[in-house]
């Protein structure tokens, strides 16, 4: 059954893999992964490189600047060279669309939530200025030397290779800005606030510019511990709490008609705000949240450029 258990270390630590595994040819992308993507150059120590934080509306190749109203944006980092004049774009986002990185599929015949969650760097050549600029932002932050883009570039790999699983929300105890953090995000802005911190250490100075970023935050008393997939929905599992896991997440599947959607909107009201329950997957592992007020909020926060250590790797 359910274990609460004062051990626990908030927020959870995100779980590192030691090697990426091959996606299941079930999770299919409405739109392909990182479809001009390239390998990351080695620059010559001497260059000098210029870098800009680029944030944008989510789907704003889409919807325009609909999500920008919201403030639920994405982030990239770009790079200038000065020796080759070329430019590039880094992010991070998920293989295979938000959604499946949320919510689970509910497969005929497989007793278990089956996900599609793996998120990824992409890295390719050119920055699109009119994509960045019309509804976000490309601004220089740091000029890096090219000694310190080459260990920039060793310590993505390792954190591509090991980082794996897109994590949407953040879980905190109350909107209060010290309360307990349950559970952390893993997705865009936190690649690019780890590769900031990345320069950082090796010795980039960041001008003095506000940087912000969207959360989705759930809010919740303290989580529940409730299993892995083998124990709640293996043979010897708990067959209650696999039929509630299944019954929470099956109004969240993919609507094909308004109806669909309303009828199943008020299930989701009726377990998450008037019932107080979500279930969370966090380490391919399932947590109960009992959900407190106000339940769900975006918030589009400051949090300041890191202060580098000016090591011999600075420009």
């Amino acid at each position: 059954g359910p274990l609460r258990s004062p051990q626990w270390r908030w927020p959870v630590p995100y779980r590192r893999f030691d090697y990426r595994p091959k996606p299941d040819p079930y999770c299919q992308a409405r739109y392909t992964f990182c479809p001009t993507g390239s390998a990351i150059p080695v620059m010559k120590k001497e260059d000098v490189i210029e870098v800009y934080r680029l944030q944008a509306p989510v789907w704003e190749f889409k919807y325009g600047d609909l999500l920008g109203h919201l403030k639920i944006m994405h982030d990239a980092v770009g790079f200038k060279s000065s020796l080759t004049g070329r430019n590039y774009t880094m992010e991070w986002y998920e293989l295979f669309q938000l959604g499946n990185c949320t919510f689970p599929h509910l497969r005929p015949g497989m007793d278990a939530p089956f996900w599609c969650n793996q998120g990824a760097a992409c890295f390719y050549e050119g920055i699109d200025d009119a994509h960045w600029k019309e509804n976000g932002t490309l601004i220089l932050v740091t000029t890096i030397s090219g000694t310190m883009f080459n260990e920039m570039a060793k310590w993505v790999k390792y954190d591509n290779e090991t980082g794996i699983y897109y994590e949407t929300w953040t879980v905190k105890a109350s909107p209060k800005k010290q309360s307990t953090v349950w559970f952390d995000s893993y997705e865009c802005s936190k690649f690019i606030l780890r590769t900031y911190q990345k320069l950082a250490d090796l010795g980039a100075v960041f001008r003095k510019v506000q940087t912000n970023y969207t959360s989705i935050i759930l809010f919740s008393g303290e989580p529940i511990y409730l299993g892995n997939e083998t124990s709640i929905f293996g043979p010897l599992g708990n067959k209650t709490l696999a039929a509630g896991i299944r019954d929470f997440y099956y109004p969240f599947k993919p609507h094909h008609t308004i109806g669909e959607f309303f009828v199943d909107l008020v299930k989701i009201i009726d377990r998450v705000i008037l019932n107080h329950e979500f279930y969370l997957f966090y380490n391919l592992e399932y947590w109960f949240l009992p959900m407190k007020f106000p339940y769900l909020k975006i918030v589009y926060e400051e949090i300041p450029l890191p202060i580098g250590n000016k090591t011999s790797f600075g420009v």
